[in-house]
Parts: C-alpha cells; structure tokens; sequence
C-alpha cells in the first residue's frame, strides 16, 4: 500500500511484439504457420546451416509499413538489416536479423481511450522488422526441446515511449494496439499462439518528504496475455514501492541500473532473471547478406491508401452518425469488417440502430459460440438490411426475427424466404389472431380469472396468456396486437 505522504509516479514503457500474418517466413519461402508438427516448417537457413542466405519477404515489409503509417510514423526512405548476436537454444545462427540504428518506422503515436471518456497521446519511439526466435518446449521433465517452426517468422517490434503512469494506461494501449493491427489484417494477434507478447518496462519517481528517487527499470518478459500484463504491472508498482521503502537509499536506478524479470502466472509475482543487456552487448553490425531497403514516395503512398478509417475514427462516427453508444460503437469496431458489413446495411437503406440491435444480440451471441469475428458467422450486409427492413416493416417480429438470424448463419436465402418457409411472418389477420385468443382464454380459465380478479397475480397472468397464444402463432402475431385484443375479450 502506497503512503499518501509520498509522490508516486509509476513510468512506464511498453514494447510489443506482433508475428505479421505472412504466407512464409522473414527471409526463406518456409511456411509462417502455427500448430503444423515441430520441425517441419524449416529449412537450412532457419536451422542456421553455413552458407544459407536470406532473401526479404516484401510482404512484410509492406505489413510493417502498414502499422507503421497507421501509427502516425514516419516511414525511412532508407534502412537496413543488422546482426543482433546472441546465443539461445532456439536461435541456431546465434544471431538475430533484427534493425537497430535506421529502424523502418519512427516517432509516431496512438491516441488510446480512458475511462473518463478522453483520449491520450502514447507516443511511439520505433517500429522495427526482425525475426522471431523458435520456441524452447518444456513438456518433459527430463529434458528441454526445441522446435524451430517459429525461428524466422516476421516479427514486428513495436516501441513506446515512458509515457504511461497507471495499468489503466498500459491496458488501453495494448488493447488499442492489438485492435489496430487486426483491424489493419497484418496479424492474427492471437496471444494462445504467440502472435502477440508485451514486454513492460516499470520504474517509480518518488517524493518523499526527505527525498526524490527513481527506482531501477525492470523489464518484464515475454507476457502472452493481456490478464499476465495487468497483473504484472500492478505488481510490480507495488513491489518497487515495497523495496524503496525497505531500503530508500540504495533501492534506486543509479545504484542498480536495469534488470529483467519474468513473470510466475501461478504465484502472481515477477521473479528476477539477469541484469538487463545494453545495445553494445548485442554486438549490432550490418547484416552483409542482405541489401538496404528503399521506400519510395510511390510505394508509401500505395500502403498509406490501404489504411481507411482507423478504429477510433469510426467509433467516434458511430456514435454521432448513429447514435450508439460507446459501448456499443466500441463493440462494433473489435474488427474492421464488423463495422463494414454495418456500413454497407445502413447504405442499403436500413436503420442504424435496428442493425447495430441485431449484430449485437443474436450475431455477437453467436459470434462468442463460434470464437470468431461477428463478420465471420455467415449473414451478408445485404440478409441483414433486409431482415433489419422487415423488422421495421412490422412483416416480422423479433422472436421470429431471431430465429430467421440464426438460419441465415448457414443460408444464403433471403431473409423473406427463410421467414415464409418457416412460417415466420407476421400474420396482420385479425380474424386469425381472435381464434387463437379465443383458443388461449378457453384453456386457461386459471389464468383469465387472476387477469380479471386483478391484484398481484394480474401482470404475470396477463402475460402467461400472451405467451400462449405467441406460441399459438409460433410467434407469427404482433404482440401488441395480440396485447390490445387480450385486454378487448377480458375487458379493460
């Protein structure tokens, strides 16, 4: 528990690596998939074999572009490739393809959503291209294997700037960021298979009433989960406030410098690993097997027309345009194709609302049983104008309305002939609606007499009634009609 007596200024940078969703890998034609046998995507140059060379993936490079034009940055009109030496199991060459001193993408920003309804500004130091490492596996006790499918597949570095002071802020900027790049399609950011990880570095600046203080950068490692970044960053705050208070005079920056942590998911704590390398142990120096990158003003140009509307913009428009709410218009910009098959109902002369209504009912329900993107169930911008007309129309109740969604997710039908062939429209024949109230008041006479008897058993009789001629219909009447003739045969 932090002391009210003292100053605390949590400051706090986030590195995050995106694995981009290429066909192949950085620098071979081996395959960027994941779940396939280990060791069965790789080749000589991913298993670090002599005289192997690289060949860039310019598709890469344009994904890198992507973000890095969609962050505000600017994009290098020159850059290279350099050797990051280091020794792992999981990198045979003992040298990571990475950038350091021309990276391909610079100070940018991402304005990102708080709780309050603001926005604030994280500024974005650098966007680099590299390649991933292969994976250590632990699954026997007796010994560590290695599977290198993962060795040499894209890996975008994306690098902030100690701009944010609260979990709130580190949150909002990595979910904004994992929205970013799948809305932009340049990676599947699934955390279960390594497309994402954060890596948060922490410090605290201290007042105390005797002294000031920084407290040494930690570097967490290797989080795959947004809960793991939540939970470690609390922590540690907490922890660096306990240590400084513990020892104020030599719990500081000056006199530890930086060290790296990993997090321990079981005990909800970070545990310490080494002291922190700087850019010289890496030993960076021009890759000589691969040449420089030149963008021309044409190519930026032809990435930057790719981009559209960004999340945030099209939040803000659904809430003005259409008049949802943010929770709503936030729900409906998850993905970018959502918001486009809503785009192109409401060009089709259906309602915002009524289709904003069906997305997020039926649709984001089964959206969660199928694990998928509410684009992804099966329904067409043009099935849900349509059902949205119907429903507005009054042909169609939301019952029935309910149901024709769901069959949709399989048909490539009209919402009108799913609707009449399951008997589903509205049925406006008073006549017909009269029999089956007659019917419904005849088999219940319990219910007509608590409905007439009035007093508490009224309203859940009144309904019961209802009910039952709906499913005398098969939820083909008006409620409101049936309502009004219910109240007409047991009087007012």
């Amino acid at each position: 528990m932090i002391d009210t007596k003292d100053s605390v200024l949590p400051v706090i940078g986030l590195e995050i690596h995106v694995e981009l969703a290429t066909e192949t890998k950085m620098f071979c034609r081996c395959r960027n998939r994941f779940g396939d046998q280990p060791n069965t995507n790789v080749c000589p140059l991913c298993i670090g074999m002599p005289g192997s060379l690289p060949v860039m993936n310019r598709k890469a490079v344009e994904y890198a572009m992507k973000v890095g034009l969609a962050l505000n940055c600017t994009v290098a009109e020159f850059t290279k490739w350099d050797r990051k030496s280091y020794y792992y199991p999981d990198l045979p060459k003992n040298y990571q393809i990475s950038q350091y001193d021309l990276p391909l993408c610079e100070h940018g920003f991402l304005d990102i959503p708080l709780k309050d309804g603001s926005t604030k500004k994280i500024r974005v130091l650098r966007a680099h291209l590299e390649e991933d490492a292969g994976k250590n596996v632990h699954d026997n006790p007796s010994h560590t294997a290695v599977d290198l499918n993962r060795a040499g597949v894209p890996l975008l570095e994306i690098v902030s700037e100690p701009d944010m002071h609260s979990v709130e802020e580190v949150m909002g900027y990595a979910r904004s960021m994992h929205r970013l790049v799948r809305w932009l399609g340049v990676s599947e950011a699934n955390m279960q298979m390594g497309h994402m990880r954060f890596e948060p570095n922490i410090n605290l600046h201290i007042s105390s009433s005797s002294r000031t203080c920084k407290t040494p950068i930690v570097e967490v490692k290797n989080l795959n989960s947004f809960r793991a970044l939540e939970r470690t960053v609390a922590y540690e705050i907490e922890r660096q406030y306990s240590q400084w208070r513990a020892d104020p005079d030599g719990y500081s920056i000056d006199k530890l410098g930086k060290q790296n942590r990993g997090y321990d998911d079981d005990l909800g704590r970070t545990v310490f690993q080494r002291e922190k390398e700087e850019a010289h142990d890496y030993r960076y120096f021009p890759e000589p097997d691969l040449a420089a990158v030149t963008v021309s003003q044409e190519w930026r140009d032809g990435i930057s027309s790719q981009i559209g509307e960004l999340p945030l913009a099209r939040r803000a428009r659904y809430m003005k345009d259409y008049a949802l709410s943010f929770k709503e218009a936030d729900a409906l910009t998850l993905d970018c194709p959502t918001g486009e098959m809503l785009d192109a109902a409401v060009a089709a002369g259906a309602k915002a609302r009524r289709c904003a209504n069906l997305l997020l009912g039926r649709g984001s329900a089964i959206a969660n049983e199928r694990r998928c993107a509410i684009a992804e169930i099966g329904v067409t911008a043009g099935q849900l104008a349509e059902l949205a007309k119907m429903l507005d129309d009054g042909q169609i109740n939301a019952t029935a309305a309910a149901k024709v969604f769901d069959e949709l997710t399989d048909s490539d039908d009209s919402p009108r002939a799913i609707a009449e062939a399951h008997c589903l429209l509205a049925v406006t024949d008073t006549g017909q609606i009269v029999a089956w109230v007659d019917e419904a008041v005849a088999a219940n006479p319990r219910a007509v007499q608590d409905v007439k008897a009035g007093g508490k058993k009224q309203a859940r009789a009144f309904g019961f009634l209802t009910g039952q001629v709906m499913q005398k219909s098969r939820g083909a009447a008006k409620p409101e009609e049936v309502q009004r003739l219910l109240r007409q045969k047991l009087g007012d």
